[in-house]
């Protein structure tokens, strides 16, 4: 925050160095940092003000269910990559046929392998 020439540090209320000064500050906003009951969130504003868009979806993703469904449905997501990884090495020629591939080296041969079929047909 930048000041301008008529104004001073002592002029902003966040340079405040005396503490109670400061917590009356806060409780004459409407804002205490008492413990949260059951379900409240620590340092609550109790001003009418409505919460915007983005607090209310950081608040919503704090919650223990929607983290458990994030982690279900990415588990699911990298399960159909793995699978479709699989697939795809199937397809593959590789000597020894079983050779454990890592991911990058299934799609570098993949594009060699593809490269090799053009080739062929042009020929």
């Amino acid at each position: 925050m930048m000041l301008s020439p008529d104004q001073t540090d002592a002029d902003l209320s966040w340079t405040q160095s005396d503490p109670e000064s400061m917590l009356n500050g806060l409780k004459s906003t409407g804002c205490t940092s008492d413990e949260p009951t059951e379900g409240e969130e620590r340092a609550r504003c109790k001003s009418d003000q409505p919460l915007s868009r983005e607090e209310k979806r950081r608040r919503r993703r704090a919650t223990a269910k929607y983290r458990s469904a994030h982690a279900t449905r990415e588990r699911i997501r990298v399960e159909a990559f793995n699978v479709a990884f699989a697939e795809l090495r199937k397809l593959l020629p590789t000597l020894p046929p079983d050779k454990k591939l890592s991911k990058i080296e299934i799609l570098r041969l993949a594009i060699c392998y593809i490269s090799y079929l053009n080739h062929v047909l042009d020929v």
